[in-house]
């Protein structure tokens, strides 16, 4: 087949969409995944879209997602009637050349690329032949940056339509151990809350979100279009060594380095403040709120000073003064009374903060500057390269300058540069009604200094990235990562020098580098790779000459390299015969943006109150295997995770019985399983009965269809619809959605025989509800540790063995430890009142 080259291009420019948007009727959107694995605080994340024209005549079909602005795009591809179309990262210049010359033969462009406030947005498109299909993937790399003590993965859902098969997975997996997980954002409201679930088991855990199609429609920020929001994961890690946290692989290294229990450091903190015409109305009265709640939560041992300028400077004092509560009422007075008027010389009024920082020096201190403005200079030195020149000879690398751009007026890439080029970083403000909380939000992250000067230092390290810091604030994190010199682990010595208060400490510990078997041996290596190019592309913005162009080629070489689409390169994409021309561009912030501002929304999964199951590992604790001594040899084990302590209670059901797994009192739905013949195993059929007369039977060969007097069978992965039951079978799992509740069986393999298992992903709405997987998260207390253990559990005192049980709830099935007891002890009920005598 004939192909021509389209290419979708990452660079600062912004296209329009030119070609005529698809009617959405005609086509389907059958499949909708998103799935995330995070691995060392490092994310990487598919999209993957199934659509299929519905109609007898080509139709453009879309792809339109919108994904982190922190992430690098690395790979797209296009699966169109049985071909594959893989993008090709390229440099810029190449691609766009390719671009112009197929704009000037006539064809269109497809694609653009908007700026939001944490989002970036990727749209193409393809024609599909009449009732075919297309597969979109999408790849994207993001290092998760921690901010007041936490990681957040952001994802956002909107897949344009509603979906039947639509399902969020996240797993994250950090060697430190995960110290708490927690799914938030505004896919998290009330009525999708019963379509999350998560599992947290020491160094893993598991997030899902499977909403109903009915579900997709009546979220806050839903409708006929179906979702269109954020679910954002939540987590921090174990910190148990000073030095931080080192991986190796494969001769390359990453630090984290975010130690805790350290005292705090004094900081000298002075706030210039635009009051310039263009700050009147809303912006003023929200910097004013801000600043009023930052003032109160300056410690009483921090100097602080106020002022604010327009064409000139207006200072509430001319010196740092100590954060006394006199001292403070007096600066929530000036804060109120800030006017807004006249022009905007911001030359003056950084260098008149600096000056106030550096009249008055104080030992075991930290000093912070910070502006906030929301336009360009119109008055004093206009010369953005000249004020960069006396703001960096001002400060003298002494303390950081932070900017605050508020609004899309204001010049973002000078207030960046000027960042950078002082030790600190430019954030963007958002004209909404939060912008406030934006305010308060980023002073939080710098106000509680416990390092100055920090020094990384690595020996048998190479092609370091950044390794001079000049703060670090409590809650935050440094990350640095490197080669190791001829792939020695012995000799790789790597040590922290800083200044705590007044003192010079170090931070070594020769027993934290530790080999990342197990992990992707690429992973570490694309993190380096990922840090480099996001620094160098920070050092070309500070840099002008040959300099500037040595840096840009190095982060080019990289990109080119990893296959990251960044403001150097491009994605080139070969697609069918006939089809246009598209151009992505990867925007920097600060460029005119598209008239849409996108927000976010959240998702997950493993519900804590759903009833998970798991299978003993082989090996038996001779010390409990007394108190089963009744049971008989076939027994199958079960988890009933704990709503708040680490470990879940086991226990196991003897012989190949049948249970009730879940069913609704007005006898809508109800679903019995039968279990297997293999030792500590799991079903062997599954049966889920929905309406009179009418059943769905699934075992691991196929599924059976019972409508009335008509019975189906299925063994393909097409979807299967009977009645209100909707059935998708895939490589390894089994969907199955009734109502408003959402299950899936998992398909295992032990001992070379395929088991099923099921997990309750979506809760029916009834809390009446019966059955194994209707079990309500176990609560207990633990009485008694010498000479044996007992859990407290509705006043009794159960006596239990600590064992392990393997967790087949998950796909992955790793091995917990729980608190074996009898079954009749877990559930509170007796065994029996769990078995029925027909599937």
């Amino acid at each position: 087949m004939e192909r021509t080259v389209v290419q979708i291009t990452v660079f600062g420019l912004l296209l329009a969409f030119a070609t005529t948007l698809p009617n959405k009727d005609d086509w389907q959107i059958y499949s909708f995944h998103i799935n995330s694995t995070v691995t060392s605080r490092y994310a990487t994340t598919v999209i993957t879209s199934r659509v299929a024209n519905r109609i007898d005549e080509p139709r453009e079909i879309e792809f339109h997602v919108r994904i982190p602005k922190n992430a690098f795009i690395s790979k797209f591809r296009m699966f169109v009637d049985g071909h594959v179309y893989d993008g090709v990262v390229k440099a810029k210049e190449e691609a766009q050349q390719q671009y112009t010359q197929a704009v000037s033969r006539g064809q269109s462009a497809g694609i653009v690329s908007s700026v939001g406030r944490t989002l970036e947005e990727f749209k193409t498109s393809v024609t599909v032949a009449a009732l075919k299909k297309v597969t979109f993937e999408l790849t994207y790399e993001e290092l998760l940056k921690r901010r007041l003590g936490q990681y957040e993965l952001q994802i956002h859902a909107r897949p344009m339509q509603p979906v039947k098969d639509f399902k969020i997975d996240v797993y994250i997996h950090e060697k430190a151990g995960i110290s708490f997980t927690e799914v938030k954002g505004g896919l998290t409201t009330n009525a999708l809350a019963n379509a999350i679930t998560k599992t947290h088991a020491g160094k893993q855990a598991w997030v899902h979100f499977y909403p109903t199609e009915d579900q997709q429609k009546i979220c806050d920020s839903c409708g006929e279009q179906g979702l269109n929001g954020d679910l954002v994961v939540v987590y921090d890690v174990h910190r148990d060594s000073s030095l931080g946290d080192i991986k190796t692989s494969s001769g390359y290294f990453v630090h984290h380095f975010a130690p805790h229990s350290l005292p705090r450091i004094p900081k000298n903190v002075v706030f210039v403040i635009d009051q310039s015409g263009s700050m009147r109305g809303r912006k003023m009265e929200q910097t004013q709120i801000a600043l009023l709640h930052i003032l109160n939560d300056l410690a009483e041992e921090d100097f602080f000073g106020l002022l604010t300028f327009d064409s000139s400077i207006v200072r509430w004092k001319r010196e740092l003064v100590q954060a006394n509560q006199e001292n403070l009422e007096s600066a929530k007075t000036f804060a109120r009374n800030i006017v807004s008027r006249g022009a905007t010389d911001i030359n003056a009024a950084v260098l008149e903060g600096a000056r106030m920082l550096n009249a008055q020096p104080r030992e075991g201190s930290a000093s912070i500057l910070i502006l906030l403005t929301d336009g360009d200079p119109t008055t004093g030195v206009r010369n953005l390269e000249e004020i960069q020149s006396n703001v960096r000879q001002a400060i003298d690398k002494k303390f950081p300058l932070y900017c605050l751009g508020f609004g899309f007026d204001v010049n973002f890439e000078f207030l960046e540069r000027m960042s950078l080029q002082n030790n600190g970083v430019a954030r963007r403000i958002y004209e909404d009604s939060d912008a406030d909380l934006q305010l308060k939000g980023f002073y939080e992250e710098v106000a509680t200094p416990l390092l100055t000067d920090v020094t990384m230092m690595y020996s048998g390290g190479t092609n370091l990235t950044q390794t001079n810091f000049s703060q670090y604030y409590n809650g935050s994190e440094i990350v640095v990562a490197g080669q190791i010199t001829d792939n020695n682990i012995d000799t790789f010595i790597p040590q922290v020098v800083a200044i705590s208060s007044k003192t010079r400490v170090m931070f070594s510990d020769n027993h934290t580098v530790e080999s990342s078997e197990g992990i992707d041996d690429s992973h570490i290596e694309r993190v380096w790779a990922y840090l480099t190019v996001k620094q160098l592309l920070d050092k070309e913005l500070q840099l002008s000459g040959p300099e500037k162009e040595e840096v840009k080629n190095e982060a080019l070489e990289l990109s080119l390299k990893y296959s990251f689409v960044t403001p150097l390169t491009s994605m080139v994409v070969t697609k069918p015969q006939g089809e246009g021309t598209e151009v992505l561009s990867k925007p920097k912030e600060g460029e005119a943006q598209n008239q849409e501002h996108f927000r976010m929304t959240n998702v997950q999964f493993v519900d804590q109150s759903s009833y998970d199951f798991a299978h003993q590992s082989a090996s038996y604790n001779n010390h409990w295997m007394s108190l089963c001594s009744s049971l008989v040899p076939l027994s199958h084990r079960f988890l009933l995770k704990s709503e708040s302590q680490t470990l879940p209670l086991c226990f196991d059901i003897s012989g190949d019985v049948r249970l009730k797994l879940l069913h609704l009192p007005s006898g809508e739905l109800s679903v019995n399983g039968e279990l297997d013949s293999l030792a500590y195993g799991g079903f062997k059929r599954i049966v889920v009965h929905f309406k009179a007369d009418h059943y769905i039977d699934i075992d691991v060969s196929g599924i059976t269809v019972k409508e009335d007097h008509r019975l189906t069978r299925h063994t393909g992965q097409d979807l299967i619809t009977a009645g209100s039951a909707t059935v998708i079978r895939r490589d390894k799992e089994i969907d199955i959605a009734v109502g408003d509740t959402r299950m899936v069986l998992l398909v295992h393999r032990k001992g070379g025989e395929e088991f099923l298992w099921p997990v309750l992903r979506q809760k029916p709405s009834d809390n009446d509800a019966e059955g194994i997987l209707a079990q309500k998260p176990a609560v207990y207390e633990e009485v008694q540790q010498i000479p044996s253990t007992k859990l407290k559990i509705r006043d009794q005192e159960i006596p239990v063995i600590r064992s392990s049980a393997v967790d087949y709830s998950i796909g992955v099935a790793p091995t917990l430890d729980c608190w074996f007891m009898y079954a009749e002890s877990a559930l509170q009920r007796p065994p029996d009142d769990f078995i029925v005598t027909n599937l």
